[in-house]
């Protein structure tokens, strides 16, 4: 099928209200547009590029869960948390009581990519992950009482405050086993010989219009384009996320979503995101540049000026890495310290502007790696 003579579906009476009930999508899709080729070509030059320099990145596990709390706290934001990065890195402990529930969440996202990524080494891509990975996302704080892990069985809808004023209704449950199956097999349907890019911009429009839970739709449908372009090895490392993009091109995002629905604008959207993966392939392997540059500048630091600490220095900076927040207790346990040698390391790296102390208190103090955070 020609992109441009797709369907998106068409508009069914429910009770009082209208549902969109989407067409099916496991088949061929083909188009004429060179533009959508060149978008793909550079799309697909940029995530080349990301995937050579993260293989070049010595430790790039170091690296990788800060990409994945930049994303849970951004996707976190389009669905309307407000916890910044510094926030989600700290212990629950240090967060003021109103915003825990938002720091839980961002979390929740956390844990969901992680096991997601680990559980793809044992499943496909398939309803049964999207499940579980949802399960974990709504485990705990405001969403658990909205059936984690499970595929809506009552009629749900997007803005407004009510089914008959809403701006979007998905489709009625009844439809979603058809709808759901549908997807998984084009997901996975070898048969199909369209770019992974392509085929998971369409997944991505499509779970988005089915909106098959409760809650957390938004949040599942762009982990799963990191998901699906690990499980493919499209992407070497889950160091690209587009809900930034997303987030910067907002109303853009939306706009061209409902495009899709209302105009059977097909092209536009593919375009949009083909876009969306090309900037942020380019940041991200600009970020990892950046990283390594301040990776290099302080380890010549700390060899240059430590002295007899250097050794203990330089493993405590590959741990700030993974946790650029910190307290004396966490590096006693870490690299096997007494207080007075983490407290004195500590103060070393200070008097460096390495890291710098947050609380202003004498005792249960925080110090972050601010210069690290700032890169995301």
């Amino acid at each position: 099928m020609d992109i441009k003579d797709f369907k998106s579906g068409c508009f069914k009476q429910g009770y009082k209200y209208q549902y969109f009930l989407p067409e099916k999508i496991n088949h061929n899709f083909s188009w004429q547009d060179p533009s959508i080729n060149a978008l793909l070509e550079e799309a697909s030059l940029h995530l080349g590029e990301l995937n050579s320099f993260s293989s070049l990145v010595p430790d790039s596990n170091q690296f990788i869960i800060m990409h994945i709390f930049k994303e849970a706290v951004i996707s976190n934001r389009i669905e309307g948390t407000r916890t910044n990065i510094e926030e989600a890195l700290n212990d629950q402990n240090n967060i003021d009581p109103e915003k825990r529930d938002d720091w839980q969440e961002v979390h929740n996202y956390v844990q969901a990519m992680n096991s997601a990524i680990s559980e793809l080494n044992t499943l496909p891509l398939s309803n049964r992950l999207i499940k579980n990975i949802h399960k974990i996302l709504l485990s705990k704080g405001r969403g658990e009482h909205k059936s984690p892990g499970e595929f809506r069985v009552s009629q749900n809808w997007l803005g407004g405050a009510t089914l008959a004023d809403a701006v979007f209704v998905p489709p009625s449950h009844e439809h979603l086993p058809e709808l759901l199956s549908d997807l998984e097999i084009f997901l996975n349907n070898e048969t199909i010989k369209i770019p992974h890019l392509i085929r998971i911009a369409i997944a991505h429009y499509q779970f988005e219009t089915i909106h098959p839970f409760l809650d957390g739709n938004g949040r599942i449908g762009r982990l799963l384009i990191t998901l699906y372009l690990v499980y493919n090895k499209v992407l070497q490392q889950p160091l690209l996320y587009l809900s930034d993009f997303f987030e910067k091109n907002k109303t853009l995002y939306y706009d061209n979503l409902t495009l899709v629905r209302t105009k059977n604008d097909l092209t536009q959207w593919i375009k949009f995101f083909l876009t969306g993966v090309s900037i942020t392939a380019q940041n991200s392997a600009y970020t990892l540049k950046n990283i390594i540059d301040l990776r290099t500048s302080c380890e010549k630091m700390i060899l240059n000026d430590f002295g007899k600490r250097a050794a203990t220095g330089i493993d405590l900076l590959h741990f700030l890495f993974s946790k650029p927040i910190i307290s004396s207790r966490a590096i006693q346990d870490k690299l096997h310290l007494s207080a007075r040698a983490a407290n004195n390391l500590l103060q070393a790296f200070m008097e460096a502007a390495i890291l710098k102390e947050t609380t202003g208190y004498r005792r249960n103090r925080t110090f972050v790696f601010d210069e690290y955070i700032k890169l995301f």
